[in-house]
């Protein structure tokens, strides 16, 4: 056995023994007479407008124009009198070209500046920085700094550059970090501020007016979910989180207005998957004197015009797959498709019971819920033919039984005039001509509430000022409603609709 030593391993620093380090450099910056956390920094430009405008610059030209800019360090690289450091602002990065001799020759209220800013320094830390621009001879756009000042010391280090933010978890946990370390989550939410901005301009050049509803109701309903409860103390009594803006904004078509919609949050205190999340974004498009064929026209267009502008295209790659937004976009009845794609004429079923045995020799799993043909057709549908509408179809007459706030299909009994929007299998939209018959309208919510009373959780009691409402008269009027994460996750090729929404709800840790 060899009595040689092993060689000693390098200490690797832990979080607690960096930030006591780093509050030291904050210790000694105070000592020096100046702040670690400044109060204002003057920018004359950003780092891709340097990149555009000095594109051409060729290796080792420098021009004189004096520039200013801030940023967060996110690489550096120190050889003796010389040093390197890459600076992120929101939209990009650039590189600093520090040199001794010219921080010394230019900096005066802090002495020994060059060697200052290796001490005290260090990735993560914000700083502004004034200075000359030079193309080195590696062919790098560099800011030839003169001046810098440290505006804020960071105290945590970020995640190892080589590696990034990989944690999932940690990264919407903590997305501060993943929006520093990773530039695809920041364009995640850029583009997500442009589809939303784009989609409301759309709907504003067509005379749609935006107009607030409440978030706190005394009344849940407009969908089939769960609703989050609440209270008041003052008033002394149950709220709910709104889980749809449906009935607010067809109260307001009863009012007079034509054309309104509301793009904000809901909540349903439901399960959460890739695909859900408690609190997300949704527009609701109420339209007087429209019927749904109106409706799937404006879809298709609005979404087609969006992926137009934000993207360039209407050909989106989503998760390796080619969605091609480019209208027309295929319209199906739900009847039909089912039949396609399992060959079940439900047309042809004379009673549940051979519906069901059908069902069950198709390999169509049927719910002990399932008490009627329409139930069933929409269970076999969503089985064996969600997940095959990749490219963009418009799933239109769906049962009355699950449709309990739309108008009677006017040529098909049973049938209510509604569509669905899927994309890549998933639903995105869903619009119907709205019910506008009151007395109908009483009869489907009280048939909803016994069910409630029954032990359905995501059905609601009857809500009597809609119905009241309704009774003064609303015109023929056609909705919409559109997932806004959904969107934006086949827009920005998002896998999860966390990737799409800044803050997701988390299970504590």
């Amino acid at each position: 056995m060899s009595n040689q030593s092993q060689p000693e391993q390098p200490h690797i620093c832990t979080l607690a023994e960096i930030r006591v380090t780093r509050l030291e450099k904050v210790t000694q910056i105070k000592s020096l007479g100046l702040t670690p956390y400044a109060y204002k920094w003057e920018s004359t430009h950003s780092t891709t407008k340097l990149q555009a405008k000095y594109a051409d610059l060729g290796k080792g030209e420098e021009v004189e124009d004096e520039v200013a800019i801030a940023g967060r360090i996110i690489a550096r690289r120190v050889f003796g009198k010389l040093a390197f450091f890459n600076l992120q602002d929101e939209k990009g990065t650039i590189q600093l070209y520090l040199e001794k001799k010219r921080i010394n020759g230019n900096m005066t209220e802090l002495p020994q500046p060059f060697n200052n800013l290796k001490k005290l320094t260090d990735v993560g830390d914000i700083i502004g920085v004034k200075g000359t621009i030079k193309r080195t001879d590696k062919g790098e756009l560099s800011i030839y700094v003169i001046h810098y000042t440290i505006l804020t010391k960071s105290l945590l280090p970020l995640p190892d550059k080589w590696h990034g933010l990989t944690d999932t978890e940690k990264r919407y946990r903590q997305r501060y970090i993943d929006l520093i370390v990773n530039p695809g989550a920041r364009e995640i939410f850029r583009r997500r501020a442009r589809i939303t901005a784009r989609i409301r301009r759309y709907l504003e050049e067509r005379d749609f007016l935006e107009i607030e509803t409440p978030v706190l109701q005394s009344q849940a309903g407009g969908a089939e979910a769960r609703p989050f409860i609440t209270y008041h103390n003052t008033l002394e009594m149950d709220l709910y989180l709104r889980i749809a803006t449906e009935l607010h904004l067809k109260r307001l078509v009863v009012g007079g207005f034509e054309k309104v919609f509301e793009l904000g949050r809901v909540f349903r205190n439901e399960g959460v998957s890739t695909r859900h999340n408690p609190e997300f974004t949704s527009i609701e498009v109420y339209q007087a004197y429209g019927d749904y064929n109106d409706m799937m026209n404006l879809t298709e267009d609005l979404i087609k015009t969006v992926a137009e502008e934000v993207l360039g295209t209407t050909e989106v790659n989503y998760q390796g797959k080619l969605i091609h937004l480019g209208t027309p976009w295929r319209r199906e009845t739900m009847q039909n498709l089912v039949q396609e794609i399992t060959g079940l004429d439900f047309t042809q079923f004379s009673d549940i019971e051979a519906a069901k045995a059908a069902c069950t020799a198709a390999v169509i799993d049927i719910s002990d819920g399932c008490k009627s043909l329409g139930e069933m057709l929409n269970e076999a549908f969503e089985q064996k033919v969600e997940p095959t509408l990749l490219q963009p179809t418009f799933v239109l007459d769906y049962p009355i039984e699950i449709s309990p706030l739309a108008k009677p299909h006017r040529s098909k009994p049973g049938l209510v005039e509604r569509f669905e929007l899927f994309i890549v299998g998933r639903e995105l939209a869903n619009g119907f001509s709205e019910l506008t018959d009151p007395m109908d309208q009483r009869q489907r919510l009280e048939a909803q509430a016994a069910k409630k009373a029954a032990g359905d959780s995501e059905l609601h009691s009857v809500d009597e000022d809609f119905l009241t409402a309704l009774e003064y008269g609303m015109p023929p009027t056609v909705g919409l409603g559109i997932g806004i994460d959904r969107l934006v996750m086949l827009l920005t090729d998002a896998a999860s609709i966390r990737d799409a929404i800044a803050f997701p709800l988390l299970k504590r840790e």
